[in-house]
């Protein structure tokens, strides 16, 4: 069964949850993701329903197999996309609000192509792969503490 973004979010909010503490109950994930009780429990019907998630006895909601391999993969994403973002000079908050949109839209293809340029950087250039702040004319003042402008991109117009 395909899952909308938003069910995406949960799971991952579940995930990142347990991930925190030993027992996450529906009035938790409502208070992390700000959402109300009524609009919690329709999606954890829903979610339970299709077999993403388990409510225990005592409230504890635990993912099933397939929950977790969704919410996993959602919040491997949102790491990845904040890495890359923050990367390129974006602030983390702003950063980390945007990859939580793109990690839903996302292509597979296109997430791996990322993943391995920033793990192929982060192991090839370990302490030099510049955080691009300040962006003027093509340069980006570094974070090595040298002062040093470095090109990184072209003069060409987008």
């Amino acid at each position: 069964m395909s899952l909308h973004e938003s069910g995406q979010m949960y799971l991952e909010a579940i995930y990142v949850l347990s991930r925190q503490r030993p027992v996450v109950r529906s009035i938790d994930v409502g208070e992390y993701l700000g959402y109300s009780k009524p609009s919690v429990s329709r999606a954890m019907s829903i979610l339970k329903k299709n077999g993403y998630v388990i409510a225990e006895a005592d409230g504890a909601l635990k993912l099933t197999p397939e929950g977790r391999a969704v919410a996993e993969t959602m919040y491997s994403r949102h790491t990845v996309l904040t890495r890359m973002l923050t990367a390129l000079g974006v602030p983390e908050d702003v950063a980390a609000e945007d990859a939580c949109r793109i990690e839903h839209v996302i292509s597979e293809e296109t997430f791996d192509a990322i993943k391995r340029h920033l793990d192929w950087a982060e192991e090839n250039q370990p302490g030099k792969y510049i955080a691009r702040r300040n962006l003027r004319g093509g340069f980006a003042q570094d974070d090595t503490g040298e002062g040093e402008k470095r090109k990184v991109f072209s003069e060409t117009k987008y």
